[in-house]
């Protein structure tokens, strides 16, 4: 009973089950199953079976998708109280990306079956989940807009915008992957990527010490991120 009570407060700290009363975070958390992943290992593979969806609770995870040729295309970076693999859960289909943890990390699991007999009974489930979704949504608009229209300079600076807006306290942001994972996520090879970040300081638009990052001209970034300006 102490363990349910202890998951059940866990879930109350989840945005996604943000608001749900007391007797439902109770009811989540006697189907969860706690799971650990180490650093490197797969946590499901596209093509496996939705049986359920995750929330990672520490550490850090990646979803992605390969191409034929092995080409690693990085949809979502995931740090902790974000959910994945939600998709199948209510198409009952298979996972359309693979997911992979970049760092030591915990997530509980939501067995799909046991979850939906609960969406059943308690329909505010489903509006929670319904507004990550429509979230994830615009996210993933967003990217197939910066890797179908824009050049890899303004998904740089969109990147570093995005990050800024993350961390709004900091007076330096930090970057919370490798600039190898960065690059795959905006759809480019390190290389590529190390020239543009070297332009950009010496532009005096960031000044950059490792993976810690210094924004000094936002405005010249929005315009490269809205394509009204070039990286010269």
């Amino acid at each position: 009973m102490e363990k349910s009570g202890a998951l059940a407060s866990l879930i109350s700290g989840i945005p996604l089950f943000h608001g749900l009363p007391r007797q439902q975070q109770e009811d989540l958390a006697k189907i969860v199953l706690e799971q650990a992943f180490k650093r490197g290992q797969a946590i499901f593979s596209e093509g496996d079976e939705g049986a359920g969806f995750y929330v990672l609770i520490s550490g850090r995870a990646k979803v992605f998708k390969l191409s034929p040729e092995g080409k690693e295309q990085i949809l979502h970076i995931l740090g902790p109280g974000e959910p994945f693999g939600e998709v199948p859960v209510f198409a009952g289909e298979h996972f359309p990306a693979s997911a992979e943890a970049l760092a030591d990390c915990r997530s509980l699991f939501f067995p799909r079956s046991a979850f939906i007999d609960l969406v059943r009974k308690n329909p505010s489930l489903a509006m929670n989940m319904l507004a990550v979704l429509s979230r994830r949504l615009r996210r993933f608009a967003s990217l197939v807009e910066d890797l179908s229209l824009k050049e890899v300079p303004g998904r740089l600076a969109a990147y570093l915008l995005y990050l800024k807006g993350r961390q709004k306290q900091a007076k330096e942001l930090t970057l919370d992957i490798s600039k190898t994972q960065l690059s795959a996520l905006l759809g480019t090879i390190p290389e590529t990527l190390s020239r543009i970040l070297t332009r950009m300081t010496r532009e005096k638009l960031i000044k950059l010490s490792g993976r810690r990052i210094q924004v000094l001209n936002p405005a010249v970034l929005e315009e490269l991120a809205s394509g009204e300006r070039r990286l010269s």
